[in-house]
């Protein structure tokens, strides 16, 4: 996730949003997963739908 987060905000800069799709690259290919995923993005941390890419960066390198 986090190298994802780092991709997006060197190609896009520090206000680049992003979804829990954005961990994905086809979304049908680990369901579960992406489940998991939304989960954590969802009703772990009640994120909106686009957050900040640099938030999430954040949120996952202070659960490690």
């Amino acid at each position: 996730m986090i190298s994802v987060c780092d991709a997006k905000i060197a190609s896009k800069g520090p206000n680049v949003g992003l979804s829990f799709y954005a961990f994905f690259a086809n979304k049908n290919d680990t369901p579960i997963l992406l489940m998991e995923a939304a989960t954590w993005w969802i009703r772990t941390h009640n994120l909106d739908h686009f957050e900040k890419a640099v938030k999430i960066k954040a949120l996952v390198e202070n659960e490690r």
